[in-house]
């Protein structure tokens, strides 16, 4: 990693700032964007923040034709006494360099990339909205650049961050969804890119999901892809069961992603005296416990919707409601609690936030 100066060419034609705050989900960016170039012989180089704009590739960029990329998703809060508040920045920096790993794509220096990305908000600041329950997105990515069409890891990268103000989740409050399990397609097997954050683990989704909500549900539950038979993620979340009094998760296998949301909930809980049970959980078990009247709450976690309660689990005919359609009282606390954390509404005792200062 070279220790090249940071430059900084701003915008001189800055666009108009969302009204109110509420936009659709990824469809609106600020004005700058940082870039960072990597060549085999020089490692990552010349660090920029630049306006937000276009970027040139060859048409035989290697990403276009192999799908050697990496991403992270990560938000930036307003606080009320006008902090601008980062939830565990360093966790996602570390998993994207994990991604990075299976994907064959040299390491970022973690600490120079927060760094850099508390540089870019700062210069962000007045694109970090302050209604409640909105957020600054951050998008870090890495991509293959070569003009290559030889099947191999590319020489050249670009490593970006763009920002994207967002509106709330749950404009109308935390709803429980309706979630067809999946026994189909696969999302991910172990020894794949599961583990990894990286394209093409979502758009071989996008089938499913259009199934799915043809039928009426919100997204899909995901079972391995060897037996069809244990539970993985539901949509691009991790999940999580309330059975009997007792907070179960699947473990990671290998094939699901290293949630730093669910990293989060299995921290805290540990300070509510909650132990989470992490382990291989089957749907055949699962219905079992409903049947037995011992499944009180599902939800998903993300960084996203932070925790997204389901209300109702469709299988092979099979209806699963949860909680009578309603948010379980652990996924509200869990909720209440986390974004408390993040928006600066409730004192971080465990050392989840950096300031933007």
């Amino acid at each position: 990693m070279t220790t090249h100066q940071l430059e900084v060419i701003e915008n001189n034609s800055k666009k108009a700032k969302p009204v109110k705050d509420q936009v659709p989900f990824g469809t609106t960016f600020t004005d700058h964007m940082y870039i960072l170039e990597y060549e085999t012989q020089k490692g990552w180089y010349d660090p920029k923040i630049v306006p937000y704009g276009p970027i040139t590739l060859d048409p035989a960029a290697m990403i276009f034709h192999y799908g050697q990329t990496v991403f992270e998703g990560m938000k930036a809060y307003h606080t009320e006494d006008g902090r601008i508040l980062l939830f565990r920045p360093e966790k996602n920096f570390e998993r994207l360099n994990l991604s990075s790993e299976r994907l064959s794509i040299p390491p970022i220096d973690e600490e120079q990339a927060l760094e850099h990305l508390t540089q870019l908000i700062k210069l962000e600041k007045d694109w970090v909205p302050k209604t409640p329950g909105t957020s600054l997105y951050i998008r870090p990515y890495i991509i293959s650049t070569d003009a290559n069409l030889a099947v191999g890891p590319s020489q050249t990268y670009k490593y970006m961050v763009i920002l994207s103000p967002v509106g709330s989740y749950f404009p109308g409050g935390l709803q429980p969804v309706v979630i067809h399990v999946e026994d189909k397609f696969t999302r991910a097997v172990k020894g794949g890119t599961g583990m990894a954050k990286t394209a093409g683990n979502y758009s071989s989704g996008y089938q499913a999901q259009a199934n799915a909500k043809k039928e009426g549900n919100a997204d899909v539950l995901w079972l391995d892809g060897v037996e069809k038979k244990y539970i993985e993620e539901v949509g691009s979340m991790n999940i999580f069961f309330k059975i009997n009094g007792e907070v179960v998760t699947p473990e990671l296998n290998g094939s699901i992603l290293k949630g730093i949301t669910r990293m989060s909930i299995i921290e805290l809980l540990g300070t509510w005296g909650i132990t989470v049970t992490e382990k291989r959980v089957s749907i055949d078990e699962l219905y079992e416990a409903y049947e037995a009247g011992h499944v009180e709450e599902v939800f998903g976690t993300g960084t996203a919707a932070v925790i997204s309660p389901v209300g109702e689990l469709n299988w092979q005919g099979k209806k699963m409601i949860i909680n009578n359609h309603e948010i379980g009282e652990l996924s509200q606390k869990l909720y209440d609690t986390i974004t408390g954390i993040q928006t600066g509404k409730i004192e971080d005792t465990l050392g989840w936030t950096v300031e933007v200062k």
